[in-house]
């Protein structure tokens, strides 16, 4: 049960979000597209990264990564399974700040350093951080509030009978009782 409840909260975001939410898929959507492609497109955006970094499998995970910013990128963009994409962002997101910016920190990164001091410690990282920091919150953002109005998920009727609480619950509204 908890298990179905899970899927249609997944499958079925609610439509409450603002339509200027649109700006936040715009936004992440073209970021997380245009990134995967330039890892297809320049080594060392991609493979060769992916290889500094020390990745197990660095061509199989470069193309991995490139392949799900592309999709994800122009599913965030449509509005399509929207929670989904966000889950897997949010994830990608978490692990390149580990396994970048722990480096900057230390001032070990095999990765060439940033441009101008700060090179390493706390604010170098701040500082380098940035793109991701923002994707990660943009990413959170449509998971829990949906992809507004003005996407395709919304064109997706929610099933969501009265009977099945845990569809309210889990977006933190109370589920009608059977009086109502």
């Amino acid at each position: 049960m908890k298990v179905a409840a899970f899927t249609r909260w997944l499958a079925f975001p609610p439509l409450a979000a603002p339509p200027a939410t649109l700006v936040l898929r715009i936004m992440a959507g073209s970021v997380f597209l245009w990134e995967g492609c330039m890892k297809f497109a320049f080594v060392n955006q991609g493979v060769g990264r992916f290889t500094k970094l020390g990745m197990p499998f660095p061509v199989q995970t470069a193309h991995f990564v490139a392949s799900l910013e592309i999709v994800g990128g122009i599913l965030i963009l449509l509005g399509l399974a929207t929670r989904p994409i966000a889950i897997a962002f949010i994830a990608e997101m978490v692990v390149a700040m580990l396994s970048t910016k722990i480096g900057i920190f230390l001032g070990t990164s095999p990765l060439p350093p940033p441009p101008a001091p700060p090179i390493s410690g706390i604010w170098a990282v701040l500082h380098e951080i940035r793109s991701e920091w923002a994707q990660l919150a943009v990413s959170l953002f449509l998971l829990l509030e949906g992809p507004g109005p003005l996407a395709l998920d919304a064109r997706l009727k929610s099933p969501a009978p009265s009977s099945d609480r845990g569809i309210q619950t889990m977006h933190g509204l109370s589920a009608p009782s059977a009086r109502q």
